[in-house]
């Protein structure tokens, strides 16, 4: 299959492309810094280019089975628009060349709705601050999420959790919003974008990724990923 992965460079894109490679699939990695890019394959292309070129993105997406889309930003109170403007110009490009299948990555902090049996603590104390932490995101994604529901493409939307680093994917949980949950593995959520693309699950739907097993402590994901510590999805 011939996947072109938007945002290839963030750790996300990165994991969702060397699996991609190791399953044979072909792979277009886009990224606006192409020379840092540290995987090699002969099924593999790594375009530079920004999304918010909307050339560039048609070039690219043309030829393509599916696009995949990774991209990620640290948070920021800065305005922020490359998730919609982004998928705006994915969405005309597919159009235009007749490619019907897309996976993006979203997040849970799109919905303030919470999860059944969630803390107090959390609903009231953590989940408030990070909302407001990462309002300009969550806002754009927003933003992002409605023109793919809009599209009338063959669209799964992702939403993970808090993101943190494994080894391996794991047994994780793929539901419906809001499922019980506080964390996502990347590893998972590039296994799932992965599943998503190459064998069409969950078309037309919103899913979130969770992991259940080997999960962090709160404390360290929030050190690591909501204070960042500059990393991206």
């Amino acid at each position: 299959m011939k996947l072109v992965i938007f945002g290839a460079n963030g750790p996300t894109g990165r994991l969702a492309t060397e699996q991609a490679l190791t399953e044979g699939h072909t792979v277009t990695a886009v990224t606006r810094r192409p020379d840092e890019f540290p995987l090699s394959d002969a099924r593999l292309e790594v375009a530079g280019a920004d999304v918010h070129d909307a050339a560039a993105v048609d070039r690219l997406v043309a030829g393509q089975d599916a696009v995949v889309s990774t991209l990620g930003l640290p948070y920021t109170k800065e305005p922020v628009t490359v998730y919609s403007d982004g998928m705006a110009n994915m969405l005309k490009a597919m159009e235009f060349h007749g490619v019907r299948r897309l996976v993006c990555v979203s997040s849970i902090g799109v919905t303030p709705e919470h999860a059944p049996g969630e803390s107090f603590t959390f609903r009231k104390v953590i989940a408030p601050m990070l909302l407001k932490m990462g309002r300009t995101l969550y806002e754009d994604m927003g933003r992002m999420e409605e023109l793919v529901r809009a599209s009338g493409l063959d669209w799964t939307i992702i939403r993970p959790a808090g993101l943190f680093d494994t080894t391996d994917p794991t047994e994780y949980i793929v539901g419906k919003p809001r499922t019980p949950g506080r964390f996502t593995a990347r590893k998972d959520l590039a296994d799932a974008l992965v599943r998503s693309a190459v064998d069409h699950r969950d078309a037309g739907e919103i899913v979130e990724v969770i992991t259940t097993k080997g999960v962090p402590s709160y404390a360290s994901v929030f050190v690591k990923e909501a204070l960042h510590i500059g990393n991206k999805r």
